[in-house]
């Protein structure tokens, strides 16, 4: 994606493919790998680094050889938060003309599966772009809070309402009005984590799980993927709704009528996203 030009959701791109400051952007075979890299601010998550790690995500999306995405950071801190330096003296007006949550919103439309890997501290913004992400691997040393409270302010890039839904209304209440954190095993019984694993596999799980991902229909893994996010974002109804409707249009898929068949026969399907 060359400097300056448009990408697929009508926003300038400033980046070319690979040229960041503030993210490193790689493949694994059918894997892409995002990985925030501003160690010496604990990957506060300034501006300029989610424009990077929002256009790092778009091109992985747009590559049809990338089946799945794996967000990660340090071995120490997934993310310490926002960067409070570039929030401390703007006003209410400041903050709706910046509008950096809508990068969030960007993040959000990524239609591929977001496997983050957290290792450390995922805190405040940290902890909401781990929710983000379709399903959360974190480390033996992974830390996970809302402590915005501590500085006079809530959650604002979605944190009140996904850490509610992930873990329930009095949890949730809880976390988000102490400031409190939960290790990672208390994450994995709450229902904020899918899996722990030890700290020095944190990555390469994210990635042996991409893979497995990506041996899976597209297609179906596209709409699993929304159905699930409108059950767990939206209301309930709308959710059976669309997941009925995607579950009939996968017949309308080849990749269906090949899995059910290589079910039948009792061998490996042979996918081709059609």
């Amino acid at each position: 994606m060359a400097l300056g030009t448009v990408n697929r959701t009508g926003l300038q791109t400033r980046y070319p493919t690979g040229m960041y400051e503030y993210v490193l952007s790689t493949t694994d075979g059918p894997v892409g790998v995002v990985t925030l890299n501003r160690p010496r601010q604990l990957n506060a998550l300034a501006g300029p680094l989610m424009a990077e790690l929002v256009d790092a995500l778009e091109h992985h999306d747009s590559d049809p050889a990338i089946k799945a995405i794996v967000v990660t950071g340090g071995p120490t801190v997934f993310a310490a938060g926002a960067d409070i330096k570039e929030m401390a003296d703007a006003s209410a007006a400041d903050m709706l003309l910046r509008n950096n949550i809508g990068l969030w919103d960007r993040a959000r439309r990524i239609t591929k599966p977001l496997i983050a890997a957290v290792a450390g501290y995922a805190l405040g913004g940290g902890c909401e772009l781990a929710m983000l992400c379709d399903i959360i691997i974190a480390a033996e040393n992974a830390r996970f809070g809302q402590p915005e409270i501590n500085i006079g302010l809530i959650p604002g890039a979605g944190g009140t309402q996904r850490l509610t839904r992930a873990v329930g209304k009095y949890l949730a209440t809880d976390l988000i009005l102490t400031g409190r954190m939960l290790g990672a095993e208390e994450a994995l019984q709450r229902g904020l984590a899918a899996r722990v694993v030890p700290q020095e596999l944190i990555v390469e799980e994210a990635v042996r799980l991409g893979k497995e991902l990506a041996q899976r229909a597209p297609i179906s893994v596209r709409l699993a993927k929304e159905a699930i996010t409108r059950a767990a974002e939206g209301r309930v109804d709308d959710g059976i709704e669309f997941e009925r409707k995607a579950f009939y249009l996968l017949f309308a898929t080849q990749d269906s009528h090949e899995g059910m068949h290589a079910f039948i026969d009792k061998r490996q399907p042979a996918y081709e996203g059609r």
